[in-house]
């Protein structure tokens, strides 16, 4: 670990040992990360003029549209975690904007479907294609055992972060 590495390291609260001073710098290098996509989210919401939610629900509808899944305004209200009125205000924006098409489903008369639109994936892939790309070459840079280790201790982090904790509540 450099110099730096150590120094910013540093917690008061954490005992001055190595595992430690590892642990919080892995830790700082993962809140800089975060801090980084917070960042390049905000970005790509403005260069999009859309809202935290409104790219939400467009990423969504495209994962959905590429799996080959429809997605109905119940589906994207249970997917948000939003009311079924402030499904619609978003459906409305996002039609405004020719984010998103309302359909007819096709199989049942009474259901509509929201489907992106040409112009959003295009967006979406130009906005956001680059950035990606640069991080699919990293994570393909990792050896087996580098990956697995990245990825379990993701996975190990989301558990940490997901648990709840009965004292809060």
């Amino acid at each position: 670990m450099s110099t730096t590495e150590i120094t910013e390291a540093s917690g008061y609260w954490f005992p001055d040992d190595d595992a430690t001073q590892r642990g919080v710098a892995v830790l700082n290098a993962l809140r800089r990360y975060r801090a980084a996509e917070t960042a390049m989210r905000r970005r790509t919401r403005d260069s999009m003029g859309m809202g935290e939610t409104d790219l939400l629900a467009v990423r969504y509808l495209l994962q959905a549209q590429r799996s080959g899944r429809m997605v109905s305004p119940k589906d994207l209200a249970a997917y948000l975690k939003i009311s079924s009125a402030s499904t619609t205000i978003l459906i409305d924006r996002l039609v405004k904007s020719n984010h998103v098409r309302r359909e007819p489903h096709p199989t049942d008369r009474r259901a509509l479907v929201i489907t992106p639109t040409l112009e959003t994936d295009d967006e979406v892939r130009q906005t956001l294609g680059v950035m990606h790309r640069r991080m699919m070459s990293i994570a393909e840079g990792l050896d087996a055992d580098e990956a697995r280790t990245v990825a379990r201790f993701l996975e190990h982090m989301r558990g940490a972060v997901d648990q709840v904790d009965p004292a809060s509540h």
